[in-house]
C-alpha cells in the first residue's frame, strides 16, 4: 500500500511541477517583452549566438527533381517541365445539341506547378477553370498500328481540389486525314478513352475501345467490365496517382493504378456489349400461338364453395369479455383548451375569424386509466374466412413459357483478334468538371513496360518519395494532431502512464513482512520460523534421513553373512539355556523327601 501512495503521490507532483513550470515560462515571456525594448540590440546578439550553438534537429532528406528522360522508344513522352504548352493545341470547336453561352470549349489550360508540390520544378498541365469545356490535344511523334507490339499508355493525376462531378481520361484519337485538332470535340473519332471519371458517388476507371464492324463498317463501344476495387481513394486523397493501361496482342489487358493492377481481362471475353456477336438471334418474326397455355396452375374447376363459408364475416370484432378500466373518466375529453392561452394582439376577427384557444392532453387524464367514451377493444374473428376461391391444381395444357424460335444472326462475324484496332495519331484531353485545378503530368506511349516503368519512376516515384519523405513520422503527426485537440494529451498521458503505473503497481507492490523490531514494539506473536525456512528446513530433513537409510541399507547388506552365523549359535545357546534350567528343576524334584522312595532293611 505504501508504494502504491507513492506512486500516486509521484504521479500528482510531476503533474504540479508541470503546471508551475508553464506558468514560469508564460511569467518569463511576460518579463522578456518589457525588457525588448531596452536591450533589443543585446537581445538579437544574444539570439545569434544561442543560434549557433544550440545543434539543430537534422533536416528532412531532400528529394531532388529531374525531369524524366524516356529509356527507349516512345510514340509521345510529356512532362511539361519546358513551363509551355509548346506541341499543344486548344480547340476553338464548339459542341452541338448544346446553348452557346456554354457550347463554346473554353475553359482555360496551364502550365504550373502543384499546388503543394515537395519537387519545386516539376510541372504540369492544369485544367484551371470549371463548369466549363475544356479541350487540348497534341500530335504523336508518329502513328501507333496495332500489330506484334503491346500498347502502353500512362499518365498521373492529381485531384488537388477534390472532385464532384467530372473526368480525368484521355482519348486516344484515332488516324484520320480529316482529323484537325483545332476542332476537337466530344464527337472526334477516337479509338482508345481511359482514365478515372467521378460523379456524384459513382466512382469510375474507363477504358472504352471503339471496334469496327467488319461487316457494316460502323464503330461500336466496348467498356471494360468494372473493376472490383475501391476507387474512391483515389478521388479524395489530394495525392497524385498514376494511371497505365496495358493491351497486349493476345488481347489480354491490364488496368494498374499506382503501379498495382486494379482490372484485368480479354478483350473477347471482359468487354460489353462482346465483341462478337451471337450466332443464332430470336427470330423477331415469330409469335405466341392463341392457344399457347403458359399457366402452370389453375383454379380447380370442380371446385364448390362450402355451405357454411360466410365470406360477409368482418375480420375484426368487438372483445365481449372486455371490462371498462376502474376510474375511467368519461365525462372528461381528451383535449381541452389551454387556459393559458391567450389571444394575440394583432388578431384580426374579420380577417383571421373567430379566436379559438389552441387545444391541449387534458390534466385530468394524465392519472386516469383514459377519458371519453369507452369502446371494447377490437380482436381477430375467429369465424372469419374471407372471400372463398378455388384451390389450384396442376394445369394439364402447360405448355411452358413460349419463346420466339432461334434463326442464324445475318449479322453474325467473328473478330478473333480486336487487338488490331484503328491506328490512332493524337492524345487529347476532352472534359467537363465542377471542380477546378485538376493537374496532370507525365504522358508516355510506348511498346514497353521496362520503358514506362523508368518513366515512372523518375516523375511519379520521385513524387511519392518526396511526400514519403516530407510527412512527419507517427510521433511527429500524434504532436500534431494533439496541437490541434489539446484533449488528446489526456489520451496520450492514459495511454502511455497508466499501464506502466499498474505494471510497477502488481510487479512491485508483494507482500510486505514485519520486521522483529516491529513485533517487539507492539508485542505481537513472532513466529518462530517463516513459512519458506520451515519448507526448507522440512527438504533439508528428507533429504537426510533418505541418505541415513541409503547408509544404513548398505551396512545390513555387507554384514548379512555374519548376521546369519551369529544369530544361529545364539539360537543354540538359547535352546540349551532352556533346557539346562528344566534338568534343574528335575534334580530338584527328585531330592525333595516327599519324593524319597523309603529304604528297605
Amino acid at each position: 500500500m505504501e508504494l502504491k501512495w507513492l506512486l500516486c503521490v509521484t504521479l500528482l507532483a510531476l503533474g504540479i511541477l508541470a503546471v508551475q513550470a508553464h506558468d514560469m515560462d508564460e511569467d518569463n515571456d511576460a518579463d522578456d517583452v518589457v525588457d525588448i525594448e531596452d536591450d533589443l540590440d543585446d537581445g538579437i546578439e544574444e539570439v545569434e549566438e544561442s543560434k549557433s550553438e544550440t545543434s539543430s534537429p537534422p533536416p528532412a532528406p531532400k528529394v531532388t527533381y529531374r525531369p524524366p528522360v524516356p529509356t527507349g522508344e516512345v510514340y509521345f513522352a510529356e512532362s511539361f517541365d519546358k513551363g509551355t504548352l509548346d506541341g499543344w493545341i486548344l480547340s476553338r470547336a464548339k459542341k452541338d445539341d448544346t446553348d452557346d453561352e456554354i457550347a463554346k470549349y473554353d475553359g482555360k489550360w496551364e502550365v504550373q506547378d502543384m499546388k503543394e508540390t515537395k519537387l519545386p520544378g516539376d510541372k504540369g498541365l492544369v485544367m484551371v477553370t470549371r463548369a466549363k469545356h475544356h479541350a487540348i490535344s497534341s500530335k504523336l511523334s508518329k502513328p501507333f498500328v496495332f500489330d506484334t507490339k503491346p500498347l502502353i499508355i500512362q499518365y498521373e493525376v492529381n485531384f488537388q481540389n477534390g472532385i464532384e462531378c467530372g473526368g480525368a481520361y484521355v482519348k486516344l484519337l484515332s488516324k484520320n486525314p480529316e482529323l484537325n485538332l483545332d476542332q476537337f470535340h466530344d464527337k472526334t473519332p477516337y479509338t482508345i478513352m481511359f482514365g478515372p471519371d467521378k460523379c456524384g458517388e459513382d466512382y469510375k476507371l474507363h477504358f472504352i475501345f471503339r471496334h469496327k464492324n467488319p461487316k457494316t463498317g460502323k464503330y461500336e463501344e466496348k467498356h471494360a467490365k468494372r473493376p472490383d476495387a475501391d476507387l474512391k481513394t483515389y478521388f479524395t486523397d489530394k495525392k497524385t496517382h498514376l494511371y497505365t493501361l496495358v493491351l497486349n496482342p493476345d488481347n489480354s489487358f491490364e488496368i494498374l493504378v499506382d503501379q498495382t493492377v486494379v482490372n484485368s481481362g480479354n478483350l473477347l471475353n471482359d468487354m460489353s456489349p462482346p465483341v462478337n456477336p451471337p450466332r443464332e438471334i430470336e427470330d423477331p418474326n415469330d409469335q405466341k400461338p392463341e392457344d399457347w397455355d403458359e399457366r402452370p396452375k389453375i383454379p380447380d374447376p370442380d371446385a364448390v364453395k362450402p355451405d357454411d363459408w360466410d365470406e360477409d364475416a368482418p375480420a375484426k370484432i368487438a372483445d365481449e369479455n372486455a371490462v371498462k378500466p376502474e376510474g375511467w373518466l368519461d365525462d372528461e375529453p381528451e383535449y381541452v383548451a389551454d387556459p393559458d392561452a391567450e389571444k394575440p394582439e394583432d388578431w384580426d376577427e374579420d380577417m383571421d375569424g373567430e379566436w379559438e384557444a389552441p387545444q391541449i392532453a387534458n390534466p385530468k387524464c394524465e392519472t386516469a386509466p383514459g377519458c371519453g367514451t369507452w369502446q371494447r377493444p377490437m380482436i381477430d374473428n375467429p369465424n372469419y374466412k374471407g372471400k372463398w376461391k378455388p384451390p389450384m391444381i396442376d394445369n394439364v395444357n402447360y405448355q411452358g413459357i413460349w419463346k420466339p424460335r432461334k434463326i442464324p444472326n445475318p449479322d453474325f462475324f467473328e473478330d478473333l483478334e480486336p487487338f488490331k484496332m484503328t491506328p490512332f495519331s493524337a492524345v487529347g484531353l476532352e472534359l467537363w468538371s465542377m471542380t477546378s485545378d485538376i493537374f496532370f503530368d507525365n504522358f508516355i506511349i510506348c511498346t514497353e513496360r521496362a520503358v514506362a516503368d523508368d518513366w515512372a519512376s523518375d516523375g511519379w516515384g520521385l513524387k511519392k518519395a518526396a511526400d514519403g519523405a516530407a510527412e512527419p513520422g507517427v510521433v511527429g503527426q500524434m504532436m500534431a494532431a494533439a496541437e490541434e485537440r489539446p484533449w488528446l494529451w489526456v489520451v496520450y498521458i492514459l495511454t502511455v502512464a497508466l499501464p506502466v503505473f499498474l505494471v510497477v503497481l502488481f510487479c512491485c507492490s508483494g507482500k510486505k513482512q514485519p520486521s522483529a523490531a516491529e513485533y517487539k514494539k507492539t508485542d505481537a506473536p513472532q513466529p518462530d520460523v517463516m513459512d519458506d525456512e520451515k519448507e526448507e528446513e522440512k527438504d533439508k530433513g528428507e533429504k537426510e534421513e533418505e541418505e541415513e537409510e541409503e547408509d544404513a541399507n548398505e551396512e545390513k547388506l555387507g554384514s548379512d553373512a555374519d548376521l546369519g552365523s551369529a544369530s544361529q549359535e545364539e539360537e543354540e545357546e538359547e535352546e540349551e539355556e532352556d533346557r539346562k534350567p528344566a534338568s534343574e528343576e528335575e534334580e530338584t524334584v527328585n531330592r525333595s523327601p516327599r519324593n524319597r522312595k523309603p529304604r528297605k532293611d
